[in-house]
């Protein structure tokens, strides 16, 4: 791609995800169907105007790294642990469930092979986590009961996840699967997400002392973005997603962080003030990138809708894709209306269930009809949950906890 080229491509791309984004808000529906929407219009889907470029997904998974940060950065490390068990729960059962129905499905209903049946269980077990904040921030309940359990579900999925993806991958190329490479790869994720943030706790003391006496304006934004890079980077090194060294940056940096083992570093309240109003400008840029890339991502001109086949298993997987998600949430103690929307929040594949029907593809695992009704699903259950949640919450809000400030 030319230069000029691309700086035309990032000017349509920021310039649509805004009014598409203004749109939907203005529509009553959550800002990232607008800029979702954006990418579908743009990619090969409808106009065909711009494709998922290297150069772009990787703009795209910095918005995603600032966005989780972002998050972190607005989280209450203690509300967090408390919900600890429920979110576990739901994880858990919101990971085996989809992975145990999408392979029976595959396997007994369809008769493709094991190997095709586990790809399809495991595309199944995603959770957008980006796209899931993204709509409870939107609607002003991130801080709210539901929103930190579905924070803390959708994390320790992202991490279930990552080990499924490797032994998936492990077993595509090799035939078989190493429990032991398995288990290093989770004990590297857990110890990460362990130490990584009193890590990035100290150096932020480093970075207030440098802020202090600097006489260039700039250097706040400059060294945070840094940090939460290099964090990233140390994620993806040890086994784990990136965008969890994001998230464990952001924690770190907030107001409500503590340190295991009754070990207080005294915060100055103004210094995290700070970073939050200089680094929204750099998030809100980065972001809609990563929303308009998931949209670009899905090519749904690939797709044969005129298939029996493609409509029998696209629905019957979406089926279990909404189902395997809800089920988790049944299985804690909260109100009906707080389970229903812990579980549609982590309905949403979005990115993460494009990478396990990605590599799925390029492994030669699934075939066009296959890829493209895993395509569906994902399209499906990204775009639509956000707008029920939308309405949900305009119809049932009242019967929900209230929000604690942020």
């Amino acid at each position: 791609m030319e230069t000029h080229e691309f700086f035309l491509y990032l000017l349509v791309i920021l310039l649509t995800a805004r009014i598409f984004a203004e749109l939907a808000t203005r529509l009553q529906a959550p800002s990232v169907i607008g800029e979702l929407f954006a990418g579908v219009v743009l990619g090969p889907s409808i106009l065909g105007w711009i494709e998922p470029f290297e150069i772009i997904k990787l703009m795209a998974e910095i918005g995603i790294i600032l966005l989780l940060f972002e998050v972190g950065l607005e989280t209450d490390a203690k509300r967090l642990v408390r919900t600890g068990t429920k979110s576990l729960v739901v994880a858990l059962i919101g990971f085996a469930l989809p992975l145990a129905l999408g392979f029976a499905l595959g396997y007994w209903v369809f008769g493709l092979s094991s190997l095709v049946s586990l790809f399809i269980g495991g595309t199944l077990t995603a959770t957008s986590i980006g796209i899931t904040i993204r709509v409870l921030a939107d609607l002003k309940r991130q801080h709210a009961p539901e929103g930190q359990i579905v924070l803390g579900a959708a994390v320790l999925d992202d991490v279930l996840g990552v080990v499924l993806l490797a032994l998936l991958y492990e077993f595509s190329i090799g035939g078989g699967v190493s429990l032991i490479n398995a288990g290093k790869v989770l004990i590297f994720v857990v110890a990460f997400f362990v130490l990584a943030p009193m890590a990035a706790k100290l150096i932020s003391l480093v970075i207030r002392r440098f802020d202090a006496v600097s006489e260039i304006p700039g250097l706040l934004p400059t060294t945070i973005v840094s940090l939460v890079l290099f964090f990233a980077w140390l994620a993806h090194v040890l086994g784990a997603p990136e965008l969890l060294g994001g998230f464990a940056a952001g924690l770190a940096l907030s107001r409500r962080f503590f340190l295991p083992l009754g070990i207080v570093l005294h915060e100055d309240e103004r210094f995290a003030h700070r970073i939050e109003e200089q680094m929204k400008p750099i998030v809100h840029l980065f972001t809609p990138i990563f929303f308009v890339f998931v949209g670009l991502s899905l090519n749904l001109r690939e797709i044969d809708w005129g298939s029996p086949f493609i409509w029998i298993f696209s629905l019957s997987l979406f089926l279990v894709a909404i189902t395997g998600k809800l089920a988790g949430a049944l299985f804690i103690k909260e109100s009906w209306p707080v389970r229903w929307v812990i579980g549609m929040a982590m309905i949403p594949r979005g990115e993460v269930g494009l990478i396990f029907a990605e590599l799925g593809r390029i492994s030669g695992i699934f075939d066009n009809e296959v890829y493209a009704g895993m395509v569906i699903v994902i399209a499906l259950t990204t775009l639509f949950p956000p707008l029920v949640m939308e309405w949900f919450y305009g119809r049932y809000g009242d019967r929900l906890p209230a929000s604690a400030p942020s």
